[in-house]
């Protein structure tokens, strides 16, 4: 399976990127009922919470990222990632196999 890339965006109305470093793992967890995009997926990290958004924008999407609407229906309603850059438009990611494979499983 081809890996699936994705971009975090928003962090800087949170906590910034200063502190994210390739290897890090973060948390996607769709929000249906998020008032703004009803196909936002929210990032998280363990013992900060929220720290930005899977990008859902052309204007927001590095390299051959998915945007969230692309990415939505390949993950369950969470999923784990890692990030590998970190650009000075947004977290370059990819969504680690193990997730994609439980939501087959």
């Amino acid at each position: 399976m081809d890996k699936l890339y994705f971009t975090i965006t928003g962090t800087k109305y949170r906590f910034g990127t200063a502190f994210m470093k390739p290897e890090m793992k973060v948390t996607l967890k769709k929000e249906p009922d998020n008032e703004y995009d009803p196909e936002a997926i929210c990032v998280s990290m363990e013992g900060l919470g929220k720290v930005g958004y899977v990008a859902n924008s052309p204007h927001t999407i590095q390299g051959k990222s998915l945007s969230a609407g692309r990415l939505y229906d390949k993950i369950g309603d969470e999923a784990n990632g890692t990030i590998l850059y970190v650009l000075p438009e947004g977290v370059l990611c990819a969504v680690d196999e193990a997730s994609i494979l439980d939501k087959a499983g």
